[in-house]
């Protein structure tokens, strides 16, 4: 019989999940911390409930949030663009055309593609 990488590996795999079976304190941890994190979103929840203006601002608060990330997202794909369109007019015009099809082919496709997903 071979000694290969092969060989034994039904039982290494046997012995893996049984070590892993054997180490109920990581079992036991993961448990207690979801049972802290569900008293803690009791806590909060019972909170927001009883000052319902927090509980406003928070949701406003986070829509804040949301919309500055859009905003952000916004600016790095502006920034983007006109980083691309810096280096498409530093190109030779042959390159620059062939180039330029190529990325609104590429754009096109992807738009297409978000749009079947989408309905």
């Amino acid at each position: 019989m071979s000694d290969g990488p092969g060989a034994g590996e039904p039982i290494d795999i046997l012995l893996k999940s049984t070590r892993d079976l054997l180490r109920p304190e990581e079992i036991v941890q993961e448990a207690a911390r979801d049972i802290v994190k569900e008293e803690i979103r009791r806590h909060l929840e019972k909170t927001l409930k009883e000052d319902p203006k927090l509980a406003q601002d928070l949701k406003d608060a986070v829509r804040s949030l949301l919309e500055a990330r859009a905003l952000e997202y916004a600016a790095l794909i502006r920034v983007g663009t006109c980083t691309a369109r810096l280096g498409l007019a530093t190109m030779p015009p042959a390159i620059r055309s062939a180039l330029t099809k190529d990325i609104v082919d590429l754009i096109g496709r992807e738009l297409g593609q978000i749009a079947e997903r989408s309905l």
